[in-house]
């Protein structure tokens, strides 16, 4: 069986490598690839979308979406994505175009156009999903679940609080997390541990034309240190096909909207705050070896268009 799934995105080094594993892994069916202003401008992120569907032949349609958060005023993460947000490699320029619908419209359009439920996986911002829900709740019971990226229960990357997602658009972070559906949180409690080691991305380049690509963008990726480069949104589709390598904890998560938290993930881990509730599975820990060796697998076994 494959699981049917919609990437609303915002490529992106690490963006391009799970957009990559989702292309191709014969276990996910991708049906949408929606972009959202993020790491950097959603033009560039549409573009950037459209060269991974290029370079890999697919007929997989793209659809432009919200150019800014809903309320807050737009952080674009260039200083570690690079201008374009994904340099390094020479893409194929004869791209295709974007649909012209807008992300929103086309969401809707293939969530209930769908015979199966279909889970959502959002790797950027959550502004897209939040307009969703606010414009077409009636898609709520259509889809399955939501394994957004985004979030942390300690450290923050943007800062000592909020992590990226959720720091560019915590408004619409509390609109998905209210929203009632089922939601796995892939956060960096575990994105900052399964790094893409030093050993894993000198082999790339050897294994063929995709991993030579991704090596070329993922050594621009300002998210690295010596152990080793964080591939956030890569973990959303590690999660979706080998959850048994990652650990989750029930809990009610609270996004702050204002103040110098803003953007924070409040995870009730006492659980008592709700009344015992809970509205999230949050990722806590991660098989990092095996991830590592599931991200050069994937790569190996992609067949070179």
């Amino acid at each position: 069986m494959t699981i049917k799934i919609v990437m609303d995105t915002d490529p992106g080094i690490d963006d391009a490598a799970a957009l990559t594993m989702a292309l191709n892994d014969p276990q996910i069916d991708l049906k949408l690839i929606t972009s959202v202003a993020g790491n950097v401008t959603v033009d560039k992120t549409t573009k950037n979308a459209l060269k991974i569907v290029r370079f890999f032949n697919k007929d997989v349609p793209v659809a432009a979406g919200a150019q800014q958060p809903l309320i807050k005023e737009f952080e674009d993460a260039a200083r570690i994505h690079g201008e374009s947000g994904m340099p390094g490699y020479d893409f194929p320029e004869d791209l295709g175009k974007p649909l012209t619908k807008t992300a929103v419209e086309a969401l809707r359009d293939t969530i209930l156009a769908s015979d199966e439920k279909i889970t959502l996986v959002p790797t950027g911002s959550y502004t897209n999903i939040a307009l969703l829900f606010s414009e077409y709740p009636e898609v709520k019971d259509h889809i399955d679940r939501i394994v957004a990226m985004g979030g942390s229960l300690g450290m923050g990357n943007m800062t000592s609080a909020a992590e990226f997602n959720v720091f560019t658009d915590p408004d619409a972070a509390k609109v998905m997390y209210q929203s009632g559906l089922p939601i796995t949180m892939v956060g960096l409690d575990i994105t900052m541990k399964a790094l893409l080691t030093p050993e894993s991305l000198q082999k790339l380049p050897t294994i063929n034309e995709t991993g030579r690509m991704l090596h070329d963008i993922i050594i621009h990726d300002g998210d690295n240190s010596a152990q080793g480069i964080a591939m956030h949104d890569v973990n959303t589709i590690f999660y979706l096909l080998h959850p048994e390598a990652i650990t989750t904890r029930p809990m009610w998560i609270d996004v702050i909207t204002d103040g110098p938290a803003i953007g924070e993930t409040v995870g009730d881990i006492r659980g008592a705050y709700h009344n015992g509730k809970t509205n999230a599975d949050v990722c806590v820990d991660i098989d990092a070896a095996a991830f590592n060796k599931w991200f050069l697998d994937e790569v190996a076994s992609i067949l070179q268009p």
